[in-house]
């Protein structure tokens, strides 16, 4: 639970909607963030058996998510390296935004590096992910550099999407976005799915959305169709307890956002833990891939900035909120005390690691930086697939036109 001290702190700040106002199953969510790691610990040579909490997961319509698991000692590390290179990034990202060398619309995902990283150590390349506008950390998972991600945003001809997408619209090997609309991604999630039990791969979705987009219709609609058709799809809310500008109790009747699948089973999954993460997806990847049909999945975490670089993200929460889940809850963190403790790594040892990190992210947006603009020829390419095209195509203004 939040100390005295906090809860006391946040009463008086007297958020637009307090700890004590909140729904008793987010009060919960909100407290079981606090401590979000596992416990008790066996070590075999580099083999560790670990157990979590029996907080760390819940269950709708299907079996509970084993709280026994084991991991190894180069996956420890490279969860951490995964996790503080997408800190690094992101940092990297609203520092150029804050410089005026990223424009238009930013969101990024401080705090949330744990679903990222643990949900790429449970699957296989070939599985696909496709996600929203808080989109960085999945495509540097999914194997885009940091210079291109960055590039990207910058609107250079060496980005991901040859600076033609921006932060929005970034993709890459079976990972199909970035999608700017809210919600929208689903429905086109259960699509990938269809494609993948069509042509018979052994292989699966992950379809994320956030609590905020939970509510919009085209989910459910995505919802029936895969159950109806079992497709290999686990729909993923990334519950970070906010929306753009609104708690998630001001806004959904329910926030149990596992279950909200009915007829679909669900599991709850502490997204601040990215072994618990791994487990959960795990788990999903597993179901989904037995024929058992979809999954709701809802990934509780926290984001630590605004809905978007233009929101503070402090008019609707207090700074203290943010501050004890920074000092209380953080996944770096956390992760960093299981790495030291169970002995895999020392503290200059992870000192050493970030600073290599940081020094690839900054060389990354210096190769950004200096990266050319795309040529205007570039608007007009990639619209259709080749071979498709019309015999013209119109521009910005009536008057514009381009011939193929």
């Amino acid at each position: 639970m939040l100390t005295s001290l906090a809860r006391s702190a946040l009463t008086r700040a007297q958020p637009i909607i307090s700890i004590a106002a909140r729904p008793s199953s987010t009060r919960t969510l909100w407290s079981s963030l606090r401590r979000s790691f596992a416990t008790e610990v066996d070590q075999s040579g580099d083999t560790f058996h670990i157990r979590f909490r029996d907080n760390d997961f819940a269950s709708h319509k299907c079996e509970p998510i084993p709280l026994e698991a084991t991991t190894t000692k180069k996956e420890l590390v490279d969860l951490f390296r995964t996790m503080v290179a997408i800190r690094y990034l992101e940092s990297a990202c609203d520092q150029a935004y804050k410089s005026k060398l990223i424009r238009g619309f930013c969101h990024l995902s401080t705090g949330q590096e744990a679903v990222a990283a643990g949900m790429e150590a449970a699957i296989t390349k070939e599985d696909a992910i496709i996600t929203a506008y808080r989109c960085h950390g999945f495509a540097l998972t999914r194997g885009q550099s940091a210079t291109a991600i960055i590039a990207e945003l910058m609107g250079k001809e060496t980005g991901s999407s040859k600076g033609k997408g921006g932060s929005m619209h970034i993709f890459g090997p079976e990972f199909y976005g970035g999608n700017g609309i809210v919600g929208a991604q689903v429905p086109l999630g259960a699509g990938v799915a269809l494609a993948q039990k069509y042509m018979g791969l052994n292989a699966m979705t992950f379809s994320l959305y956030g609590d905020g987009a939970a509510n919009q219709g085209q989910v459910f609609e995505a919802y029936n169709m895969a159950k109806l058709w079992d497709l290999p799809v686990a729909f993923v809310c990334e519950n970070n307890l906010y929306g753009m500008g609104t708690s998630a109790a001001r806004a959904a009747a329910s926030t149990q956002y596992y279950t909200r699948g009915d007829y679909i089973p669900g599991i709850r999954v502490n997204g601040r833990d990215a072994l618990a993460v791994k487990a959960g997806c795990t788990y999903a990847r597993d179901w989904t891939l037995s024929g058992k049909g979809p999954i709701v999945m809802e990934m509780v975490t926290y984001r630590y900035g605004g809905h978007s670089m233009s929101d503070p993200g402090t008019t609707y929460r207090t700074r203290e909120e943010i501050q004890n889940m920074r000092s209380n809850s953080d996944p770096i963190t956390g992760h960093k005390q299981r790495l030291e403790e169970f002995g895999v790594l020392s503290a200059e040892e992870m000192k050493a690691i970030e600073k290599e990190i940081r020094a690839e992210i900054d060389q990354a947006v210096k190769d950004a930086k200096a990266a050319r603009e795309p040529d205007v020829k570039e608007l007009y390419t990639e619209i259709y697939c080749k071979g498709t095209e019309p015999v013209r195509a119109r521009g910005c203004a009536p008057d514009e036109v381009h011939t193929y």
